[in-house]
């Protein structure tokens, strides 16, 4: 991790969720991807369309690039459909979106993604979290152990926390957190967080 001088918290790298992802990526099968996921309405094949139109997104995002991939909100439209070459299109795209943000300038001023104009420094802790859950959703949705960075779980748990009972900051993004023990994994707390039950099985 690095930092800014106007930044006091370190700055995340995005680059293990994103191999974590990739990793994960390998062991998604054909006849996974009509199967179910953590997120209610997408099967496998939605969501990993959903994590390629989000790796473009933060790219954008982190070069201060205007346009559809960062001015749509999300969930105002469906994941378009899964391109064949996704087994090498989506680690790509992934690789490039950790590479993006690994530019000290990406973390500098404001930036757009999701409809949303923010401190860079704010967007790329987002994107980090959209990296880890759905890595989580992945992993659950295909019967894969999943393997974060512990820095990635607490800047993400870091992230999410301060919206738990704020629905209007949690916008159409994160559904009602899901209350997890404090004993509990922080893994299991960060999934929570973000709305999924740490205990789902497809």
């Amino acid at each position: 991790m690095s930092s800014q001088p106007n930044d006091p918290a370190p700055l995340p790298d995005l680059g293990p969720a994103a191999a974590e992802l990739t990793r994960l990526l390998d062991g998604v099968r054909d006849e996974h991807l009509a199967g179910p996921t953590p997120c209610p309405e997408y099967a496998v094949r939605d969501l990993l369309s959903h994590v390629l139109g989000l790796s473009v997104a933060f790219q954008d995002a982190a070069h201060k690039k205007s346009g559809p991939t960062t001015e749509t909100p999300p969930g105002t439209v469906a994941p378009p459909e899964l391109p064949t070459d996704w087994r090498t299109s989506l680690p790509e795209s992934l690789a490039a979106m950790a590479a993006a943000w690994r530019d000290p300038a990406a973390w500098e001023g404001m930036t757009q993604v999701g409809g949303l104009t923010l401190p860079a420094t704010v967007t790329g802790r987002v994107g980090l979290d959209e990296l880890v859950v759905h890595g989580w959703d992945v992993a659950r949705a295909t019967g894969q152990e999943f393997r974060s960075a512990p820095d990635d779980l607490e800047v993400s748990y870091a992230f999410l926390a301060p919206s738990k009972d704020d629905p209007a900051a949690r916008g159409t993004a994160f559904g009602p957190a899901v209350d997890v023990p404090d004993e509990a994994p922080m893994v299991d707390r960060l999934i929570g967080m973000s709305g999924r039950d740490p205990a789902w099985t497809a």
